[in-house]
């Protein structure tokens, strides 16, 4: 089971940016994915998650009307759009997944929100 984060990087308040979690090693169309991420010194925390249909998207409040979920079962492939960002977006941002043989992590990909 590989997760792949990507898309990070530095953007200015106001700004957008769009991560992606590429996965591979296991049935992804029919699993729930989410996104947490780690603020500098604190910790981790759920960001939004997604079923294997994309009907159910449940979000943190922080985030409720300015982050996006979505997911391309072709690709394998599960997305954040982020809109509006603010400072305290600024974290390191983590896809995972929840399997019969385990909890899987990706490495992580940084935001850093700042002027």
């Amino acid at each position: 089971v590989q997760l792949v984060e990507s898309g990070g990087g530095l953007v200015q308040p106001g700004g957008s940016l769009r991560l992606s979690c590429v996965t591979s090693g296991f049935a992804f169309r029919n699993e729930l994915m989410s996104w947490f991420r780690q603020p500098p010194g604190k910790k981790r925390e759920f960001v939004a998650s997604i079923d294997g249909s994309g009907t159910n998207t449940p979000y943190a409040t922080s985030v409720l009307g300015r982050f996006t979920i979505s997911r391309d079962n072709a690709k394998n492939t599960v997305f954040l759009q982020m809109n509006n960002l603010a400072p305290e977006d600024t974290a390191v941002y983590y896809c995972k997944c929840i399997l019969d043989s385990g909890t899987y992590w990706g490495k992580g990909t940084l935001v850093t929100v700042s002027s």
